[in-house]
């Protein structure tokens, strides 16, 4: 399967139709997204007559944009024009289809992608799993038995399974970087603003993409990251392009800090090794330097859940899902739901924001000495498709970080991080390994992952 820059680069030069991208990725679709479920909704003739126009401008001698031709994974929580959105939930299953793009959509669209589905994402984007009563169990094209992760996990089931080149994704607490790493695949959270968003999640939540080459996410983050005058968080555009930054960087000296558990996290001692020595290959290739801090943030875990959870239930009763639709919610959400009922009389959000803003404080004086902060991706590697997260993780109690424990600070924190293959256990399984940078440097990231695939390139399934 070419990338999505192959794909654009050929369309754009008339070696390619965007119609034949198209129906390629749409068999590849029907071959092979029925062991997978990672699109819920395809729409053919809609992308192939966007495809048209596409190859009409090619015939104009007009340029149809960066991303001309490339088909498009959509994750169930974007607006989409021309698809209805559920968000993964049994209550949404109605929904009419959407008459706006998203921010990121649009730009997307504007720059010649073409949307041919949308993916599967967790309920409401609430778990790190991704599995619905809606829409049923979306399974990891490594191993059928095991999840891709969540929330955004039929997009990287469907990138890393070869159905397209790229889809896109949300993160809140770890939703992109947690289902590459599942699934060996590039997962960018670019930094808090880089790309325009709705109102959702606004202070944490951050739009991206899921990729098989590291080119794929530059050229991804060239289109998509600018300021919206309807997002007053959205950055300036940088005076470079990213697609250069990546081969042309200079990251030497570069000040890095190795971190196996952020001093609080339970991690499987395998991934835990997996992920380390990616990143002493990483700490050599780029002539980094290690330093020996042991950086140890505070654990915003629980109180992630306390701020987001304090209003779950009646928001819940005010969209009309509760009392009498708890049956129909995915198991995940009912699993959250009654974590909150639990902790309700003893919750303090004012005390969970300090704990908030602590962190701030703790990574804005880690930043002012280092560069960047390396980590495992995940606490373990993928666990069964439809199982809750791991209640114990290498011997130890994980409830206080779950599966990705290393995803919310850098959501908190408005830092960029990115979710790099480190290698497979012995079972065969992904393991990823994340690096944070200071605020504003996704660049840095990219040419770090460009290091990663020229010095240790990762395997991908063909589509």
């Amino acid at each position: 399967m070419l990338s999505a820059v192959e794909t654009a680069d050929r369309v754009r030069r008339g070696e390619l139709t965007a119609v034949d991208s198209v129906q390629q990725a749409l068999k590849r679709i029907e071959t092979l997204n029925g062991n997978l479920n990672a699109f819920i909704r395809t729409d053919a003739e809609m992308a192939l007559s966007a495809a048209r126009a596409i190859d009409e401008k090619v015939a104009r001698g007009e340029d149809p944009g960066l991303l001309a031709g490339v088909a498009l994974g959509v994750k169930d929580m974007e607006s989409c024009i021309g698809f209805p959105i559920t968000q993964g939930s049994w209550f949404l299953r109605d929904s009419p289809p959407e008459t706006q793009d998203s921010k990121h959509v649009a730009r997307l669209r504007a720059a010649g992608a073409i949307p041919i589905g949308i993916t599967a994402a967790s309920e409401f984007g609430m778990d790190s799993a991704t599995s619905s009563k809606l829409w049923g169990v979306t399974r990891n094209p490594w191993n059928l038995a095991t999840t891709p992760g969540g929330s955004s996990g039929g997009s990287a089931a469907a990138v890393a399974g070869g159905l397209v080149a790229m889809a896109t994704g949300t993160d809140a607490g770890g939703s992109i970087r947690e289902p590459a790493a599942f699934t060996s695949i590039i997962g960018l959270k670019p930094s808090h603003g880089r790309i325009p968003k709705e109102n959702g999640f606004s202070n944490w939540s951050v739009h991206g993409v899921v990729t098989r080459t590291v080119a794929d996410s530059a050229r991804h983050l060239d289109v998509a990251g600018g300021p919206h005058d309807g997002d007053r968080q959205s950055l300036p555009k940088v005076g470079y392009a990213y697609e250069d930054a990546i081969e042309t960087l200079d990251v030497r000296g570069l000040r890095a800090v190795w971190s196996p558990d952020y001093g609080y996290a339970a991690v499987d001692p395998e991934v835990e090794q997996i992920a380390l020595a990616a990143a002493e290959r990483l700490i050599a290739e780029a002539h980094l330097i290690r330093c020996s801090n042991e950086f140890k943030p505070n654990n915003i875990y629980s109180h992630w859940g306390a701020i987001f959870g304090s209003t779950l239930e009646a928001d819940f009763i005010k969209d009309g899902y509760l009392p009498d639709g708890y049956d129909m919610m995915a198991k995940s959400t009912q699993r959250l739901l009654n974590k909150v009922r639990a902790r309700k009389a003893t919750l303090d959000i004012s005390a969970s924001w300090k704990q908030v803003h602590l962190l701030e404080r703790q990574v804005a004086e880690f930043f002012s000495d280092h560069d960047l902060l390396m980590s495992p991706a995940t606490a373990c590697a993928p666990y069964g498709a439809d199982d809750p997260v791991p209640s114990v993780i290498g011997g130890k109690d994980s409830s206080h970080g779950g599966a990705e424990p290393f995803g919310m600070l850098a959501n908190a924190c408005w830092n960029p991080a990115i979710s790099i293959p480190a290698g497979f256990t012995a079972a065969g399984l992904p393991v990823g390994l994340q690096i944070v940078a200071r605020r504003h440097r996704d660049d840095i990231l990219l040419r770090l992952a460009r290091i990663v695939e020229l010095s240790s390139p990762w395997p991908l399934i063909s589509g």
